[in-house]
């Protein structure tokens, strides 16, 4: 359907890649991966058009329908949500407007020819926009837009009035009601919270259609593609399977690559050998000639430099108290810019004890990030207490410490000042657990993007002897490769853990306990993840 032949791709003086070859069958579902910066953005506008190959080319039906979701939105104005996503549906739409400009012309007195010909346009517009399911169109929106998280109410919002957020998901419930032959799908999981990632994975999976898509979630990758695109070292490289047997050939073919690098390094090495020994000897001159052309034809194999996994000593902190933190009687009602209240949480009650691995789970909107503020002590709670136990030293992440960041600062600098009693060896090797090496460690916090940020942040705090981490959507912007390290920093980390996240691998990796809210309380679940997960999925078929 879709095929890459040949394609290379150069960008300013990097190249991309060279020689790429894949293709898209009907129906495949494939996950894009490769570093940052590696071309997978510039596959997806190869394919929509955006801009052309170098070299090779790349060949698609004329009339095939594809859908491209970005991290790029346009303006949005002047619609309400529904109307918004209306509009994307293609050929429906339009047919939808003209059907609606027929009615009206129906209604104003015509001639009777005039009259015939209205009527006539309007039966075989009628039938075309029945064929495209026009007559469902608002309910497979409103359907798409309530998966998405968004409620009844919302849909006659106008799309101006929503945060920068929410406007993704409109832009995502766009691509998703053209209901494309081909779906491109840039990080579709970003902005989203657990239960609207659960929801675009059943709809995906159920999707009839082809799916190439870049994600940071590996759960979500794994239960969705059965094929792998890799874009790295400038080439392009297909593997057969989920995002876990990538990970695994992927390592697999790379001791292959070693292995067939040093027999052929063992050959050559004999071959020069021969060459330097017996060059002056008119004897062997037709030999040594021979063995010159041979070794000018050969194809060095290369191998692709491996990312190193640098381990960091985590300081040990002071041993806090059992009792973390004592959460009685809690509420939060925030005021709302036009003076309302609005009631978060009421009546929370827990224990989070040392060791804890707490993962606070709940809707957008249901008071995950408010209740971490409380107990970070960012704002005050309107009713109950949020206790902090004895000895206890926090470390807190959110989205706002990336705020915080000195822009003129380099990477190397910032860490140092919030560690300035640690030696520049051990900023580096901190810096280097995050993903940080050689002379990106000389970049100015104003050039780094969010996910470099995060990774920043993370590590001033986790550098520091806390025995309490308050995590808030720490993994929001960073790739598979910088959760992984933050995972292991994690795992690793001997204290207790608070942490709001939609990653579910992540989640089910650290969690001991499970902090719901739901409908304005807290209830809680003493358990792993996939323990709490069997507990809801349980509760939800019992009601």
């Amino acid at each position: 359907m879709i095929h890459f032949s040949g394609v290379a791709k150069q960008h300013g003086n990097k190249m991309l890649f060279q020689n790429g070859n894949f293709q898209i069958n009907p129906g495949e579902k494939i996950g894009l991966v490769g570093p940052n910066g590696a071309g997978k953005s510039t596959i997806f506008r190869l394919i929509v058009g955006e801009t052309t190959p170098d070299d090779g080319r790349i060949s698609k039906p004329d009339r095939l329908v594809v859908g491209y979701y970005s991290q790029d939105i346009d303006e949005m104005r002047g619609r309400t949500v529904l109307e918004e996503v209306r509009s994307a549906a293609g050929a429906v739409s339009t047919l939808g407007e003209e059907l609606m400009r027929l009615e009206k012309m129906l209604t104003e007195p015509l001639e009777d020819d005039e009259m015939m010909k209205t009527v006539e346009k309007y039966g075989e517009l009628q039938a075309e926009f029945e064929r495209l399911g026009g007559y469902d169109l608002d309910s497979r929106a409103s359907e798409i837009l309530a998966g998405l998280g968004f409620s009844q109410d919302d849909l006659t919002r106008q799309t101006e009035t929503f945060s920068g957020g929410w406007k993704m998901r409109i832009a995502l419930a766009k691509i998703l009601v053209l209901n494309p032959e081909v779906l491109l799908m840039d990080e579709p999981t970003n902005h989203l919270d657990i239960e609207s990632i659960v929801w675009l994975e059943s709809w995906l999976v159920q999707f009839k259609g082809s799916i190439l898509m870049t994600s940071h979630d590996r759960d979500f990758m794994n239960r969705i593609v059965s094929k792998i695109v890799e874009v790295a070292n400038r080439t392009i490289t297909t593997y057969g399977g989920n995002y876990d047997f990538y990970e695994k050939e992927r390592d697999i073919r790379r001791e292959q690559l070693i292995a067939a690098a040093k027999r052929q390094d063992d050959m050559l090495a004999k071959e020069e050998e021969f060459i330097a020994r017996f060059a002056a000897r008119a004897s062997h001159a037709a030999q040594v000639q021979s063995r010159v052309k041979k070794l000018e034809k050969i194809d060095r194999i290369e191998v692709p430099t491996d990312e190193k996994v640098v381990q960091f000593e985590w300081p040990v902190p002071p041993r806090g108290g059992d009792e973390v933190v004592r959460i009685t009687g809690l509420g939060k009602v925030w005021k709302t810019a036009d003076g309302r209240e609005k009631r978060v949480f009421k009546g929370a009650n827990a224990l989070v004890k040392r060791l804890d691995r707490v993962a606070v789970v709940g809707v957008n909107g249901a008071g995950k990030s408010t209740l971490l503020k409380i107990i970070a002590q960012q704002t005050e709670a309107t009713e109950g207490t949020a206790v902090i136990g004895a000895s206890i030293d926090m470390g807190y992440f959110s989205q706002n410490s990336l705020d915080v960041l000195d822009p003129q600062s380099t990477i190397v600098e910032e860490v140092h000042s919030r560690i300035p009693n640690s030696n520049l060896g051990t900023v580096r090797s901190l810096l280097g657990a995050f993903k940080f090496s050689g002379d990106e460690v000389d970049k100015k916090i104003s050039v780094l993007s969010g996910g470099e940020k995060s990774r920043v942040v993370l590590a001033t705090i986790l550098a520091k002897p806390v025995n309490f981490l308050i995590l808030d959507e720490p993994t929001n912007h960073l790739d598979i490769a910088s959760r992984e390290a933050l995972l292991e920093a994690v795992k690793n980390f001997p204290g207790t853990v608070m942490i709001v996240s939609h990653d579910r691998h992540f989640l089910r990796e650290i969690t001991t306990r499970v902090f719901e809210l739901d409908h304005n309380e807290l209830q809680v679940f003493d358990g792993t993840w996939d323990y709490y997960m069997e507990k809801r999925g349980r509760e939800r078929m019992a009601h």
